[in-house]
């Protein structure tokens, strides 16, 4: 298969480009033969991005929110109410809602998603088992990867952590909970890096998740990575504090996260809605400092975080779409110049053998966006792709 005169996004690129802009890329069995420079170099018929990375979903709670509404802007309100509505989750229930979220991934152009499943005692939820058989069943379309989500405060029952941790290293998943504002954080903190270096395991957490200044769960994470010389991997997903503390203060915790090597992921969609105040315009975006870590050479990831539930009423696992709110947030721009939030970042992130960087060579599961120039990725044409997998078009959408 031969597909001409594509732009490939500067930093999607792992080729020498030279002065070109337009490449024709040719795909041989499943994997990418050759990027030449096209022959014709002004009108484009289209731009190549590596196929999407899903760094941070629920998909064990997504598409509940006819049951338990909408909490419009309150977070732990949400929290509540998903606690409650967890009593009837059943392994068909639960199965039907996730098998549902990773059909709308995968044609959407997704290949590989990282989902947090609420764990909220010792003993593994029923979203475990079925996350098991879902990650055979959908592998060599979705890499699928699991984090427990568990209050960092149920950490501080030593029986608990351990019996988490075994469970969470036995199937093959990331330790994680969730972090804020927590008395004792530092202390309880240190016990869950106990556990992930005793384990061998990574960790992925909910932190700051907030817009209270005095929130430090992010700081703490980042000295204890360079204290312990913690080397199995580090997610910070929101870190919504930081956008509301002083220039000084934040600069000084990203150049913590920076030194730690730390993955940062916010979450627009959901953070968008939760914060901020909802009896006026809220002033205040709930987005973390996606511009100021890139400065920093930290480049963050953008991921879709809740659909349909409690914490964000709308939406889909569409990270184009997400991508689109996180660049009119958090203004960025060009656009083009951060598709890696959606492709390489998160692809780092989460450890996959590929980093999602286009080259001779590399895998041919792309995704070719109509979009011909930097103003149309927002926008219609944007939105118009053909998913290829293994070098095959798998899937068209409007």
């Amino acid at each position: 298969m031969k597909l001409e005169a594509l732009r490939i996004p500067a930093p999607l690129r792992a080729f020498a480009a030279g002065d070109a802009q337009l490449f024709d890329v040719t795909l041989t069995g499943d994997s990418v033969a050759s990027i030449v420079p096209s022959a014709q170099q002004t009108h484009a018929s289209g731009t190549l991005l590596s196929a999407l990375v899903e760094a941070h979903a629920h998909i064990d709670k997504n598409y509940t929110v006819q049951d338990v509404g909408a909490a419009q802007g309150n977070l732990f309100a949400a929290i509540d109410r998903m606690n409650r509505h967890r009593d009837s989750w059943t392994g068909e229930s639960l199965r039907l809602r996730m098998e549902r979220a990773l059909h709308d991934a995968w044609q959407s152009g997704t290949r590989a998603l990282r989902t947090h499943l609420d764990w909220v005692q010792a003993e593994p939820p029923a979203a475990l088992a079925v996350f098991e058989s879902l990650r055979e069943e959908w592998r060599g379309r979705v890499e699928l990867q699991f984090v427990s989500l568990t209050p960092l405060d149920l950490f501080a029952d030593q029986a608990a952590g351990e019996r988490i941790a075994r469970e969470v290293k036995r199937a093959g998943g990331v330790l994680g909970a969730f972090v804020y504002r927590n008395e004792g954080i530092v202390h309880k903190l240190g016990r869950v890096f106990d556990l992930a270096q005793q384990h061998g395991l990574g960790l992925d957490f909910h932190v700051d998740e907030g817009l209270d200044p005095e929130a430090s769960g992010l700081r703490s994470i980042a000295q204890l990575v360079r204290a312990r010389d913690f080397r199995h991997g580090v997610v910070c997903g929101h870190a919504c504090s930081l956008s509301a503390q002083d220039d000084a203060v934040a600069g000084e915790t990203l150049a913590l996260c920076v030194g730690a090597g730390i993955h940062l992921v916010a979450l627009p969609t959901t953070n968008l809605y939760l914060q901020g105040a909802w009896d006026r315009t809220p002033v205040q975006r709930g987005i973390t400092r996606i511009r100021e870590a890139a400065a920093r050479g930290l480049r963050a990831s953008l991921a879709t975080d809740n659909v349909q539930d409690a914490f964000y009423p709308y939406g889909s696992y569409d990270l184009l779409e997400t991508f689109g709110l996180g660049v009119q947030m958090a203004h960025l721009a060009p656009a083009s110049d951060w598709l890696d939030t959606v492709t390489v970042s998160p692809a780092k992130a989460l450890g996959l053998a590929w980093d999602g960087r286009i080259a001779p060579g590399c895998p041919a599961d792309l995704l070719l966006l109509s979009a011909t120039d930097e103003h149309e990725l927002i926008g219609p044409r944007g939105r118009q792709r053909t998913v290829i997998r293994a070098g095959q078009v798998l899937e068209k959408t409007q």
